[in-house]
């Protein structure tokens, strides 16, 4: 007799055994969307995640316990494991009332394994991934948290959540330190890649916040893998408004020292935002002037409330590209 599935049983994920090695670089949302696409149709999938976010949980352990901000770290590990489990439901559990208002658990967690184990955050993100059974891997940028600040309209913003939240022509991206190596377990997961996916996420303080860190530019410049820029469906306000997909493409050469082409995917379809926001606008030309091979698609999760991508959508995609 066969014992019927309960709700908290999990649902298996398995990986192509023939499928590309896939790293994924970025944070918080956007990386979370294509790590799932990434699971339809990849053998080894790998997330290489940001460590400058100083708002809400993250902030606040990131500051009491000098931790990297384990928010993004935390996104990435539930994309890449099955669902419904307990520890799925612990790890993305969020407190709403006394003195851990606003933390997730999965956070809190994530800062009581690395006090536990020796103050090592990635035997921290490893024990974690074992409790949730992931597929895949997921690694912090650089070893210890980075401060971030910008030069917005010729004056100096200080720390990701206020870079997020000023207008203006972000015109240079700084890491405190500057000298923070990137993790070698980063450049690895690069270096042995066949498909490397930038974005979709915030352009400034996710992706080119990861892509900055010394070492991440000069691994993804002489990487063998495919460079696919998932790019956003919508501008976002403090970070990119006006700007073009070609603009997104060049802040990536201006401010992250990135100088790298490959395939751009971009959404097909008509997306309603009321102003200033806007959809990315698709300017072909310029992108192909840049040396960058356009791809569009419909992309946008019709079930969702604000514009996302479609992980399935995005993975069909994804997938013919692998080649």
């Amino acid at each position: 007799m066969t014992t019927p599935q309960t709700s908290l049983e999990p649902k298996l994920l398995q990986l192509a055994k023939d499928g590309p090695r896939v790293v994924a670089i970025g944070g918080g949302h956007g990386l979370a969307q294509a790590l799932e696409a990434a699971l339809s149709y990849a053998s080894h999938v790998t997330a290489v995640v940001t460590v400058g976010d100083d708002g809400g949980s993250s902030g606040r352990l990131t500051s009491a316990m000098e931790i990297p901000p384990p928010g993004d770290i935390r996104k990435c590990l539930l994309a890449l494991s099955p669902e419904p489990t307990v520890f799925r439901e612990l790890f993305g559990y969020r407190f709403e009332s006394t003195d851990v208002e606003g933390h997730s658990l999965g956070n809190l967690m994530l800062a009581a394994l690395t006090e536990l184990l020796g103050d090592d955050f990635e035997a921290a993100v490893r024990v974690a991934s074992g409790l949730l059974g992931t597929v895949g891997q997921v690694v912090p940028v650089a070893r210890h948290s980075l401060h971030l600040q910008a030069v917005i309209d010729g004056r100096l913003v200080d720390g990701q959540a206020a870079i997020t939240k000023t207008r203006g022509s972000l015109s240079q991206m700084r890491l405190v330190p500057d000298d923070e190596p990137a993790n070698p377990h980063a450049i690895d997961a690069v270096q042995s890649a066949d498909q490397i996916l930038i974005g979709p996420g915030s352009l400034f303080t996710s992706v080119i916040a990861a892509l900055a860190v010394p070492g991440m530019s000069e691994a993804l410049q002489t990487a063998p893998g495919h460079v696919v820029f998932i790019a956003n469906l919508v501008t976002q306000d403090g970070e990119t408004l006006g700007m073009t997909c070609s603009q997104h493409l060049e802040a990536l050469r201006r401010v992250g020292g990135v100088d790298v082409t490959g395939t751009v995917v971009v959404h097909r379809g008509d997306i309603h935002v009321e102003p200033p926001l806007d959809h990315v606008r698709v300017d072909r030309a310029e992108m192909a002037a840049m040396g960058w091979e356009v791809v569009e698609a419909d992309l946008v999760d019709p079930r969702a409330d604000w514009p996302q991508h479609d992980p399935i959508r995005l993975g069909q995609i994804l997938a013919r590209l692998k080649n």
